[in-house]
């Protein structure tokens, strides 16, 4: 046989086991194509454990009707979620729409209903829907501090947190000076359960009552000073427990864990998650990291607290079809097995009954016959009420937006990002004070920035802001990223209001490309001590092409701070409703 002719075989045949390479593949496709995909929209404290449990699942090769079923978990905030399924779910900005809704507590499923009921359209939340486990809400705090305050022998509450909050000596008036002031983590109740649960808890501590919030009690003069009071001590607010948690865990490290933050409103899982070392609860990361040197606590509210109970809703929604909705019980099913409520109980839950798991111990900073009491949920419209009564009531915020329009955000959406500015300002109140700076290099003479609007009460800069952001252009100019960061804090250090949340918001794609900029480790340093001593904490946003998300997130965690990606999808109005937030 010729050299040609072997050749032409050769090529036939490889020709050959392409195409059915290709066929296979597709036919593979094909076969997922067909699967009945179930979308499941998890609050933060469990989606990666649901997301290890539902590739579990996958290994048994469940199937409806002959068809295959994939269960896909993502991560999305209780409130965001119900205020995307509230006003109609828009795919293009709100993200996949969920088949299965697993907000922390069945609070945000009775506000979905009132929302729904109120914009005249129909209840997505089917009657009977069922708890897969629970966890109450607890102040978590350093152990020296609770022991301080009497722990574990007396019984502690919102008034003792009242008490500290608002006793000038702080931590003086129980013989630490060295602690400073009385500093409460709280999460924004608008989103988080943890931070809805201690709103509505201070509200029961306030009226002295355990039920029957009413419309009259929430307007009673002195319900309202206990409650502001309370919110007075807010170091900053959050999107979720783990901003609060990741930064304790850093100061821990650095040997400085009693100067961040006094208390956290929590969940009692998320205390044992830090305790091993593990403040993001990701069961990947067990091990990965030390126990902390100060563990946390539990203070089970003496007043009576709720319980996050972790609901599983089958939304009776037109796009739920008939397979999804059996796919869906199926896996409904499959968790309520013991061996996934085993693994559910091995990382601090408790059971659907509220009964404590093993890892619910004293050892663990924990009390399993904690808490003596709960408080009964008020109806939706107290619920609303109470939420809206925190706008009016929460401490206030200055905000100043650092803006990269430097050649590294070339080719970035500026628009993108001020329809997400624009519904994350939604959440501010018109007496929040925002202002906003550009920067690059050599913007302003020898100043890498400008100042583009003057901080000022958000009902004056709203429009100006609006309108810079949807015009900002990039530059030719290199970013001078690390020198505009702290003349931005220096600036907030200048006119600092303790009585204010103090912040600065950097949307920028982390690189600096200037020559003369300042060291990166010293601009570490510096931001450390701004946090420590005048409470400015920097908030990064990642944006444009390739972010240094590295760079971004250790310049967010030296301030105490948070980072965000505008890059990434993120429900309810993009990254800005996550960032604003924390104000």
């Amino acid at each position: 046989m010729s050299t040609h002719r072997r050749g032409s075989i050769a090529v036939a045949a490889a020709f050959a086991v392409l195409i059915t390479g290709v066929l296979t593949l597709v036919g593979r496709e094909a076969a997922v194509t067909d699967c009945v995909n179930v979308s499941l929209a998890s609050s933060q404290e469990k989606s990666t454990l649901l997301t290890q449990i539902a590739a579990d699942y996958q290994r048994t090769r469940p199937s409806i009707e002959g068809r295959c079923v994939t269960i896909n978990v993502t991560r999305q905030a209780s409130g965001q979620v119900e205020q995307a399924l509230a006003r109609g779910w828009n795919d293009r900005t709100d993200g996949p729409r969920p088949d299965v809704w697993s907000p922390a507590a069945l609070t945000w499923t009775t506000l979905l209903s009132l929302h729904l009921a109120e914009a005249g359209r129909p209840n997505l939340v089917p009657a009977g829907v069922t708890s897969l486990f629970r966890s109450p809400l607890v102040i978590g705090m350093p152990k020296p501090m609770a022991a301080a305050l009497g722990w574990p022998g007396k019984p502690l509450g919102w008034s003792d947190i009242l008490r500290l909050a608002r006793d000038r000596a702080g931590w003086g008036a129980y013989g630490h000076p060295e602690w400073g002031a009385f500093q409460l983590g709280k999460t924004n109740p608008n989103l988080s359960t943890s931070g809805l649960h201690a709103l509505i808890g201070t509200y029961f501590a306030a009226s002295s009552r355990s039920a029957d919030l009413t419309e009259s009690v929430l307007s009673d003069p002195n319900v309202a000073d206990f409650v502001q009071r309370v919110e007075s001590s807010v170091v900053h607010y959050g999107d979720a427990i783990s901003t609060f948690l990741v930064n304790l865990q850093a100061a821990d490290d650095a040997n400085a864990a009693l100067s961040y933050v006094s208390a956290i409103a929590m969940e009692e899982k998320e205390v044992w998650d830090y305790n091993q070392g593990n403040p993001l609860g990701d069961p990947a990361l067990y091990g990965q990291h030390l126990p902390p040197r100060v563990p946390l606590v539990a203070i089970y509210p003496k007043e009576g607290t709720l319980a996050a109970d972790h609901p599983y809703v089958i939304l009776k929604a037109s796009w739920v079809t008939d397979a999804k909705r059996a796919a869906a019980e199926a896996f409904r099913q499959y968790l309520e097995a013991p061996p996934q409520q085993q693994r559910f109980q091995a990382v601090g839950f408790r059971d659907e009954f509220g009964r404590p798991g093993a890892t619910v111990s004293t050892s663990n900073g924990l009390q399993p016959d904690g808490p003596r009491a709960y408080v009964q949920p008020p109806s939706a419209a107290i619920i609303e009420r109470v939420q809206q009564e925190w706008k009016r009531l929460r401490k206030r915020a200055r905000i100043l937006i650092l803006l990269d329009v430097s050649s590294s955000v070339a080719g970035a959406n500026p628009r993108a990002l001020q329809a997400s500015l624009s519904s994350g300002l939604a959440q501010l109140a018109g007496d929040d004070r925002v202002g906003a700076w550009e920067f690059a290099s050599h913007l302003s003479g020898q100043a890498p920035f400008r100042e583009v609007v003057a901080e000022a009460p958000l009902t004056q800069t709203r429009g100006p802001l609006d309108r810079e952001v949807a015009g900002s252009r990039s530059t030719s100019q290199p970013a001078e990223l690390y020198r505009a960061i702290l003349d931005a804090v220096g600036s907030m250090q200048a006119r600092t209001e303790p009585g204010l949340i103090n912040a600065v918001v950097v949307v920028t794609n982390g690189h600096s490309t200037a020559a003369g900029d300042i060291n990166f480790s010293e601009l570490l340093r510096q931001l450390q001590l701004a946090s420590e001593s005048s409470a400015v904490h920097v908030f990064t946003v990642a944006y444009g092409m390739k972010p240094d998300t590295v760079a971004l997130d250790l310049i967010a965690r030296a301030s105490r701070g948070a980072t965000y990606d505008a890059n990434q999808p993120s429900a309810s109005g993009g990254v800005f409703t996550a960032v604003i937030s924390n104000f």
